[in-house]
């Protein structure tokens, strides 16, 4: 059966993580923490991000502005954390609206015959402000708040088919993650591609790629 749909993933795929804001962040962290390294920073707080999205899906489930808040709160608690919450939250929030895209993503909408959908546990107006800044125009955009749940939660994904209105064969989903792009997009019987962009890397019966440029479809 022939592919319908491109799920893209957001942070990491298509918006650079080491960029301004977030080196903004670091740097107060730095200066207003007991974490002293911005390696073990990203540990501690990529860490608890993983964890709490995790967590939230259902009933349990919260937007990435009560998440943020959550993860500023245990640093608090554990890590020292001294400086202005709300300021530090501000930063964050650029981070999610004006991450750079890395220099494949417009060529790759711009040449794309197929709709592409842009999939993020970030929340739906931050998406929104970024695309219309970005000057991308996806064919939807499926924010964890639509599904209720968080990736690696497979109901994103099945939001995903819904809005799309394509079966789970007839998608491919390109992501930066194993546990929350590879693996949950294969459950469900997505086509996986793992997007590597710092090395090259095998993944045993997935297509890995470094570049959107890499993709045949």
């Amino acid at each position: 059966m022939s592919i319908k749909a491109i799920f893209l993933d957001y942070t990491g795929t298509m918006v650079q993580e080491d960029e301004p804001y977030t080196r903004e962040l670091l740097a107060y962290f730095i200066s207003h923490s007991d974490l002293k390294d911005p390696k073990e920073i990203l540990k501690v707080v990529w860490g608890k991000v993983k964890e709490i999205e995790a967590e939230s899906y259902g009933d349990a489930f919260v937007k990435i502005d009560e998440r943020t808040d959550r993860i500023l709160q245990y640093c608090v608690e554990n890590c020292g954390l001294n400086g202005d919450l709300s300021h530090m939250h501000e930063v964050w929030r650029k981070i999610w609206v004006h991450a750079p895209l890395f220099d494949d993503v417009k060529p790759f909408f711009e040449r794309s015959e197929l709709p592409i959908y842009v999939l993020s546990n970030d929340d739906l107006c931050y998406l929104e402000e970024s695309m219309k800044l970005k000057d991308l125009q996806p064919a939807g955009i499926i924010s964890s708040e639509m599904a209720n749940a968080c990736k690696p939660n497979k109901l994103i994904f099945e939001k995903a088919l819904e809005v799309s209105g394509v079966k789970p064969e007839e998608a491919i989903h390109i992501g930066d993650s194993i546990t929350s792009d590879v693996e949950p997009a294969k459950e469900i019987g997505i086509t996986p591609v793992y997007i590597s962009r710092k090395e090259a890397v095998s993944v045993g019966g997935v297509q890995v790629i470094r570049t959107l440029d890499e993709l045949g479809l």
